[in-house]
């Protein structure tokens, strides 16, 4: 089985790692854990001001997501260690890589956090979870942290 792990560092990527190595899996289950450096976007200015903000914020996601899958693998690996375990990460928009990855890598699941807004938060703000659930090639698991709005 192939599990691909959508992990930002937030406290709902740390439920999904939870729910992750309290499961039993196949004995041949690979993770890949991915995360997506999505900086802040960059708008052309005559002056290259903006430049500078942009290439700092690059090198700040980057460096975000390679710390919290390096993270992230070392904790599988202490409390999962059977589990075989890559990591990854990309750059652009969470809401397109992470379903283009699971069907570039051949994923069986892609794991997930969200918040858990319900569907009146779904209608104005556009999640990632949403576009990923929307475009997965695969089964799609998500573990909510919150407790869903009222509709």
């Amino acid at each position: 089985m192939k599990i691909l792990l959508a992990i930002d560092g937030s406290n709902h990527s740390k439920a999904v790692v939870n729910e992750l190595v309290h499961r039993s899996w196949p004995a041949d289950t690979e993770v890949r854990i991915l995360s997506v450096a999505h900086p802040s976007p960059y708008f052309l200015d005559p002056f290259l001001i903006g430049a500078a903000t942009h290439f700092d914020s690059l090198k700040e996601e980057h460096d975000r997501a390679e710390n919290t899958v390096t993270a992230t693998s070392e904790e599988i690996a202490r409390r999962a260690p059977d589990l075989k375990v890559t990591t990854q990460v990309l750059h652009g928009s969470p809401k397109d890589l992470i379903a283009k990855e699971a069907g570039r890598w051949g994923s069986d699941l892609i794991l997930m956090g969200s918040r858990g807004h319900g569907p009146v938060g779904r209608l104005f703000l556009g999640t990632v979870t949403q576009a990923v659930i929307t475009h997965a090639p695969c089964a799609v698991e998500i573990v909510c942290t919150g407790a869903p709005a009222a509709a």
